[in-house]
């Protein structure tokens, strides 16, 4: 069976990350993706490690896309968007609010162009608002939604940054899914829609279940409770580092056991759940030099069998040696012809019924910007003229 998105065409004229990670996914399931990129490319060819134009990161997020390079700001360039409108199914853009639409291409013009079009404009902070005309990256967004506060500095508690684009990535989660929604409601009423999605507002709902249960009852608030995961921390083994949690009671007996203290489970400062949660200190002064003796492996699997929710902390650089990684099939190479083989995660969901096909390749900066142009219709001449005007590369 064909992926699950087949036959859908999708314009992606959105940079950086949140707007192409999302297409990114649509592509994975089978989408046609067209990625619209500037003169000079999409931001993300030039970050982290690349070979020519093609960038360890830009493959990751926008791979299985036909890249096509436009001038938006020259009327034959937006006549060309606007022939690819006409067949398209979803627009995804992450311009500044109203850039797009003083380009041409507000809702209100394309959904006039294509009534089933669905239409996500993706925004830092939002469309509207004292905030809404703020340049935004990840960092920003990781500040102002709580993130950095959730997450702060062991030793001082002041805010920390993480140091991967966190807040790009979830907002691109609920981009695909958002876009997954309108197209069965399109499904349903024959209708296309727009959708606005903020950086901002996937982060906080993101964030808000369990980091900030505090902040949740308005009225006779209960008491407040630790903060959620502030007694969690790595354990060091002799040869490396786990992670370990034990909430449950028998979780916790089971990992007594494992490193030769069953009766910790009985005495009155671990008895039970709330209680324990008063006295990690204890827990770990008792349990930390049992696990410094043990090696890694040998650890997690006693641990593991055992029924205690446990994991080692791979490297960067020894993730792809993992066994369950290698077992999901979770990493796989792909042959480019000119810059060689390429490693990159597998699309993350399976679907049952679709066949196993090889992995698709990121495209060079404009690399289909002909063809593209002759299935609508182009001829050759006419695709030199747009050359020759700069309204296409």
């Amino acid at each position: 069976m064909s992926k699950p998105f087949s036959g859908l065409r999708v314009i992606d004229l959105s940079a950086v990350v949140s707007g192409p990670m999302a297409t990114g996914i649509l592509a994975d399931q089978g989408a046609d993706v067209i990625k619209v990129e500037p003169m000079e490319g999409d931001l993300t060819r030039l970050i982290g490690p690349a070979k020519g134009d093609l960038s360890a990161l830009f493959i990751s997020i926008n791979r299985g896309k036909r890249s096509i390079v436009l001038d938006l700001k020259k009327p034959e360039g937006a006549k060309v968007l606007r022939d690819l409108l006409l067949t398209s199914d979803v627009l995804v853009e992450n311009f500044r609010p109203g850039a797009l639409a003083r380009l041409g291409f507000s809702y209100e013009v394309v959904s006039a162009l294509n009534p089933r079009i669905v239409y996500l404009s993706i925004s830092g902070f939002g469309q509207t608002g004292p905030q809404a005309g703020y340049r935004v990256y990840d960092p920003v967004i990781q500040a102002v939604s709580g993130f950095a506060d959730a997450h702060p500095d062991l030793a001082s508690g002041e805010p920390k940054l993480l140091q991967t684009l966190l807040c790009d990535k979830i907002t691109a989660l609920t981009a695909a899914q958002s876009i997954g929604a309108a197209l069965h409601a399109r499904s349903v009423t024959g209708k296309g829609q727009k959708i606005e999605l903020s950086m901002l507002d996937s982060a906080v709902a993101f964030l808000w279940p369990e980091a900030l249960y505090n902040h949740t009852f308005l009225d006779d608030q209960p008491p407040k409770m630790f903060e959620f995961g502030s007694n969690q921390s790595l354990w060091r083994c002799s040869d490396g580092w786990i992670a370990m949690i034990t909430p449950q009671n028998d979780e916790f007996a089971a990992m007594c056991r494992v490193l030769g203290v069953p009766e910790l489970k009985d005495d009155p400062r671990f008895i039970s759940i709330p209680v324990r949660r008063n006295h990690q200190a204890e827990i770990r002064a008792i349990l930390d030099p049992l696990v410094a003796q043990e090696p890694v492996d040998d650890l997690v699997n006693r641990l593991g069998a055992a029924g205690v929710p446990v994991g080692r902390v791979n490297t960067k650089a020894g993730l792809a040696q993992d066994p369950q990684v290698v077992h999901n099939q979770l990493l796989r190479e792909t042959a480019y012809p000119d810059i060689g083989r390429v490693r990159t995660p597998r699309s993350a969901a399976r679907f049952s019924l679709e066949t196993d096909a090889a992995e698709p390749m990121a495209a060079h900066l404009g690399q289909h910007t002909r063809s593209v142009l002759a299935e609508l219709g182009r001829t050759s001449q006419d695709i030199d003229h747009l050359v020759n005007l700069g309204a296409v590369r």
